[in-house]
């Protein structure tokens, strides 16, 4: 069951499952906490497990035309602090993992563990970053088909057979985003800073789950990403979407990760 907050005049919407240890979940880009929904239930047995919609995504409302990761961040802090939860671990996949980074670096003494899901804290190159833009002027007139391609690119051409089903669930939640949400996001990816400092210079746990064929993260990049900022890592053999793509390992590695927290 949904619950939700009121920042800036936004209704922030959130779930709160469970007893223990506090884990933040935030999802990516053109995703929501429904993206979660397998793994709460095994993780909530051992701990206390929010899912947050970050801004323009999901149930939640958008604050503008730019959300800058500094912004996206700051609903966050309002909800932990309704909740009355002082440390934690954030766990962030994708867009989720951009937010957590700047959300770390505002909050380090709160963070007790940070695991960046098919993340990184390198900002943009400037390929990426025309893409963005391109994207931005596209996407108005071409909302349906831009999030259907952008999506199913997202899977190998073996894995957009193996996971049809969750292919398919996880686009029609993608295309609920509101259009303002996407530019919004999007800008906010685009002019993103360079985070490896936040990475490097604390003390608190660091996982980065790297995947073999992720088509917006390089494989060989991500890999020098962990031994430059001192982070563990973890290989996983798919794409970007571990949690359908590689969903058993990813559980158990969180539920390990979550443990040395």
């Amino acid at each position: 069951m949904q619950k939700s907050i009121t920042f800036k005049n936004a209704n922030i919407f959130f779930s709160d499952q469970g007893k223990g240890t506090a884990i933040i979940l935030l999802h990516g880009f053109l995703e929501n906490s429904t993206m979660w929904k397998h793994i709460i239930p095994i993780i909530s047995q051992r701990n206390r497990v929010i899912a947050i919609d970050l801004l323009g995504h999901g149930k939640t409302d958008c604050l503008g035309y730019v959300h800058s990761m500094n912004l996206f961040a700051e609903p966050i802090e309002a909800v932990l602090k309704h909740l009355q939860i002082r440390k934690y671990v954030l766990i962030g996949h994708s867009l989720g993992g951009y937010v957590a980074l700047a959300f770390a670096e505002k909050y380090p003494q709160k963070i007790k563990g940070l695991c960046l899901m098919n993340a990184t804290s390198n900002a943009d190159d400037d390929e990426r970053k025309a893409l963005r833009l391109r994207a931005n002027k596209m996407i108005p007139n071409n909302f349906l088909n831009i999030i259907r391609m952008s999506f199913t690119n997202l899977f190998s051409a073996q894995n957009k057979i193996l996971f049809r089903e969750a292919l398919e669930e996880a686009l029609t939640e993608a295309l609920k985003t509101p259009l303002q949400g996407y530019i919004a996001a999007q800008e906010g990816m685009r002019i993103r800073p360079n985070r490896n400092h936040v990475l490097k210079g604390n003390s608190f746990r660091k996982l980065l789950i790297i995947s073999e064929k992720d088509p917006v993260l390089d494989f060989k990049t991500a890999l020098l990403e962990a031994k430059e900022t001192d982070s563990k890592f973890i290989i996983f053999p798919d794409g970007h979407m571990s949690h359908i793509e590689n969903s058993a390992i990813l559980v158990e590695t969180l539920k390990s990760f979550i443990r040395t927290c």
